[in-house]
C-alpha cells in the first residue's frame, strides 16, 4: 500500500514539473551508432537490391567492381578534363538542433590511383556537401570539388579531404593530401612523400585511408597505409595521422550534407576508383517538439481530469517500482556517461524473438549465464542475446565492464554489439549472430556435432589472419590500449563467409595511456592453456599476455589440437611442437586430417609464429604490428631458439601493485563459449 502522503507529494511535484516544463526542461538527447558498409561493388549496386544507395554524378560510374570516380578504361568517353561524384544517397545530421553538439563520424576507404600513361593527374578527394551536385566546369585542378568561379565561396558549404598528384603553384608538391575548406587551396597541406607513401605510382597499388572526426573535441585526424591486397582484411591502421587539424563543421557545412567522394582529370588523367567503404556515423533521435500551450491550456481547463491521470500514473509508477522494473541508477548513470549510447531495446521483442528464452535457442552457456539465438522479423534480423545470471551485483557488473568495452569498438574482426536491455532486473547485451559459430566448433567437430568437415587450410590462414588485425585493431588502434584476457578458439566466432570475428569482451579491459598492465586484486582469469606464465606471479594481464594467448590459437588451429593435449611425454601442445622444432620436423604438427592440403611454407612459419608468441619470457614476444607483417609474410619470423627457453621471473616489488589496478570488477564468462574450462587463480593460491 503507497502512503497517502507519498502519493500526494509523488503528484504535486509532478504537476509543478509539468507547470514549469517548457522554461526548464529540454528532451534528452542519446546519440546511436548508424554502421554502412560497402563494397565489393558488384551488380547488385548498378541492377539489383543496393542500387540506391549511391548518387551517381557523370562521368562518375559504378563497374569493374569499384566506384570509378573519373571515367575508367571500360568507358566510351574521353579521359580528358572530367569530373564526377559518387555521394552515399541520404544526408548525415552532422549537429543536433537542441543544444548543437557535434556528431562524431569515421570513415575508411579503400582507393587504388592508377597512371594510365606514367604521368597521374589529378586527384581525389573524399567530401562533405550540402547537395547531390557537381559544379560545372570542375575538372582539371578543381578535382569536382569547385570551378574558377566559385572556388573559395562561404556558400560552398563543403570540406573534403583531397589526395592531389598535380602540383599548382600553391600546392607543396604533387603528391599531398590535404584538408579543403571551400577551396581547393588547401587549409592545410601534408607532403606525402616525406612519409614514403605515393598516391600514385606506376603499378598497380592500394590505400586505406582512414577519416576520424570527433565532434566533441572539434578535430579531424586522417590516416594513410598501403593495402598489399584489396581483398585481404584492411591494413593495420598506423599509430600516427599523416594529417591532424581542428575543424568546427557547424560553421562550415550545413546540417543535413552528403558524405561522398569527388575526383577530376585535366590535361593528363589518372584512374580514381574507390574499392571498399566503411562509414560509422553517430546519429541524433529526431527531436518530437511539443505543444506546451496546449498542455498549459489543458491543466488550466481540467485540472480535476488531469490529476485523476497523473493519479492513476503514479500508483502505476509506484508499483513498477516496488516490482523493482526501475532501470538501476547505476547502470544508466553509466550509459549516459558513454560516447554514444548503445541501442535500448525492447524486452518484450526479445523474449519473443528468442521464444522465451528457449532451450533450444541456446548457443552457449558460461559462469556469467546463458546465451540465446534470436530473430527479429520486423528487421529480418538474427541476434545473440547474452543474459548476465550471476547475483544481482555481480551481474551488474559483469554488464557494465563488458558494455563500456565494446560499446565504441569498431573493426571488421570484431563481433558487433548492437545493444542492450535492462527489465526487471534482467540483464541483457545483443550481439550479431555469427551463423558459422565458433572457430574450435569447426577445428574439431567433436562428437554429437551438426559439423562434420574440419576447415581447410586456405580458411584456417584467413581467420587467423583476421584475428591478428582485429588483436592489433585492439592494441595499438583503438583510443585505448584494450587486453582481451581469453584469447581462444572458442572466442573466436565466424560469420557467413568464414570471416573471423573475435567475440567475448566479458574480460577485456581497458587500460589507461601511461599503464601496461591490468590487475584484479581476485587474481587471473582466462583459461587453462592460454594464460601467460607471468601472469600466475603477477596477477596483471598485459598486451604480451594477448600474444601469448595468441600463440596458443595458433597452435590450435595448424595442429587441431587443444593447448592442454598431452601427446607423446608432454603434457602441453606448445611442449610437443617445440621439441618437433628442435628435431627439424615441425610439420609433423599439422593437423593429419588436412592431409597434404596445405602450403608447406605458411604452415612452417605460423607453427614457429606461434612458438614465438609462446615465448616463456614476455619481454622476447613479438609485438602485434610484427606479427600481422609475419602472417602476410611482408617479413619473416623472428629467431625461435631450438630448446623451450626457461620461464625465469625475478622477485617481485608489490609496492607500486595497489597504483597499477585500473578496475575493480571482475568476469570471467564467454559469452559465446559452449565450454566451462575458465579459471580463476588468486595471489594466494600460487
Amino acid at each position: 500500500m503507497v502512503p497517502r502522503s507519498s502519493l500526494t507529494a509523488t503528484i504535486t511535484a509532478i504537476i509543478t514539473i509539468l507547470l514549469l516544463l517548457p522554461a526548464t526542461t529540454s528532451q534528452a538527447q542519446i546519440l546511436k551508432s548508424e554502421d554502412h558498409v560497402y563494397g565489393p561493388f558488384n551488380s547488385s549496386y548498378i541492377y539489383g537490391p543496393l542500387i540506391n544507395i549511391f548518387h551517381v554524378i557523370p562521368s562518375a560510374s559504378i563497374n569493374q567492381g569499384a566506384l570509378q570516380i573519373t571515367p575508367d578504361s571500360a568507358g566510351n568517353i574521353s579521359f580528358h578534363n572530367n569530373s564526377g561524384r559518387i555521394f552515399y544517397n541520404k544526408p548525415f545530421k552532422l549537429w543536433d538542433d537542441h543544444d548543437g553538439a557535434l556528431a562524431s563520424f569515421n570513415t575508411s576507404f579503400l582507393i587504388n590511383v592508377y597512371r594510365v600513361n606514367k604521368t597521374p593527374g589529378e586527384g581525389i578527394a573524399f567530401v562533405i556537401a550540402p547537395s547531390l551536385s557537381i559544379p560545372l566546369n570542375s575538372y582539371g585542378q578543381y578535382l569536382g570539388l569547385t570551378n574558377a568561379t566559385t572556388d573559395g565561396s562561404g556558400a560552398n558549404k563543403l570540406v573534403a579531404v583531397e589526395l592531389d598528384t598535380v602540383k599548382q603553384d600553391f600546392d607543396p608538391d604533387d603528391n599531398h593530401i590535404g584538408l579543403d575548406i571551400n577551396s581547393v587551396r588547401s587549409n592545410v597541406s601534408v607532403s606525402l612523400s616525406k612519409l614514403g607513401i605515393q598516391i600514385s605510382p606506376n603499378g598497380t597499388v592500394f590505400h586505406v585511408l582512414w577519416v576520424e572526426y570527433d565532434g566533441e573535441r572539434k578535430v579531424i585526424d586522417v590516416y594513410m597505409a598501403e593495402q598489399d591486397d584489396k581483398d585481404a582484411p584492411i591494413a593495420a591502421k598506423p599509430t600516427k595521422p599523416v594529417l591532424s587539424s581542428s575543424l568546427d563543421l557547424k560553421s562550415l557545412v550545413n546540417q543535413e550534407s552528403y558524405f561522398g567522394f569527388s575526383a577530376s582529370t585535366g590535361v593528363t588523367y589518372e584512374l580514381n576508383c574507390v574499392l571498399r567503404w566503411n562509414i560509422s556515423m553517430m546519429v541524433f533521435p529526431e527531436n518530437k517538439s511539443k505543444d506546451w500551450n496546449g498542455i498549459t491550456i489543458g491543466l488550466g481547463v481540467g485540472v480535476p481530469l488531469v490529476l485523476i491521470g497523473i493519479g492513476g500514473l503514479v500508483y502505476f509508477l509506484l508499483k513498477k517500482k516496488r516490482a523493482g522494473s526501475y532501470s538501476d541508477p547505476q547502470i544508466m548513470g553509466t550509459l549516459k556517461s558513454l560516447p554514444g549510447t548503445p541501442r535500448e531495446f525492447i524486452y518484450q521483442e526479445l523474449k519473443k524473438a528468442t521464444n522465451n528464452f528457449d532451450e533450444k535457442n541456446k548457443l552457449g552457456q558460461g559462469g556469467y549465464g546463458v546465451v540465446y539465438k534470436g530473430t527479429l522479423p520486423k528487421e529480418n534480423l538474427e541476434v545473440a542475446v547474452k543474459m548476465f545470471s550471476r547475483d544481482k551485483m555481480k551481474s551488474t557488473d559483469d554488464f557494465l565492464s563488458e558494455l563500456t568495452i565494446i560499446n565504441r569498438l569498431r573493426h571488421r574482426h570484431l563481433v558487433r554489439l548492437l545493444g542492450w536491455c535492462h527489465k526487471n532486473g534482467v540483464l541483457l547485451l545483443v550481439y550479431e549472430y555469427m551463423p558459422n559459430g565458433s572457430l574450435d566448433s569447426h577445428i574439431f567437430c567433436e562428437e554429437g556435432s551438426t559439423i562434420e568437415t574440419t576447415l581447410s587450410w586456405h580458411l584456417r590462414y584467413k581467420i587467423i589472419s583476421g584475428v591478428a588485425y582485429a588483436l592489433n585493431y585492439l592494441h595499438n588502434e583503438y583510443d585505448q590500449k584494450v587486453i582481451h584476457r581469453d584469447l581462444k578458439a572458442s572466442n573466436i566466432m565466424l560469420d557467413s563467409d568464414f570471416n573471423a570475428r573475435l567475440g567475448d569482451f566479458g574480460l577485456a579491459r581497458a587500460i589507461e595511456n601511461e599503464k601496461t598492465s591490468y590487475a584484479e586484486l581476485e587474481g587471473v582469469h582466462g583459461t587453462m592453456g592460454y594464460i601467460a606464465p607471468e601472469c600466475f606471479h603477477t596477477g596483471k594481464a598485459t598486451r604480451e599476455s594477448d600474444i601469448y594467448g595468441f600463440g596458443a590459437v595458433l597452435l590450435e588451429v595448424v595442429c587441431g589440437q587443444r593447448p592442454w593435449t598431452k601427446i607423446e611425454d608432454y603434457q602441453l601442445l606448445v611442449d610437443w611442437v617445440w621439441y618437433l622444432h628442435r628435431e627439424r620436423r615441425i610439420l609433423e604438427a599439422v593437423d593429419p586430417r588436412l592431409e597434404s592440403n596445405y602450403v608447406i611454407e605458411e604452415a612452417e612459419r605460423i607453427l614457429k609464429l606461434g612458438l614465438a608468441c609462446s615465448h616463456p619470457i614476455a619481454s622476447e614476444r613479438p609485438k602485434m604490428q610484427a606479427i600481422v607483417q609475419i602472417i602476410s609474410g611482408s617479413v619473416p619470423v623472428p629467431h625461435v631458439p631450438p630448446f623451450k627457453p626457461s620461464f625465469v621471473w625475478p622477485a617481485m616489488d608489490f609496492s607500486n601493485f595497489d597504483s597499477e589496478i585500473t578496475a575493480t570488477s571482475t568476469t570471467e564468462y564467454s559469452p559465446f563459449n559452449t565450454q566451462s574450462s575458465s579459471v580463476h587463480v588468486g595471489l594466494s593460491d600460487v
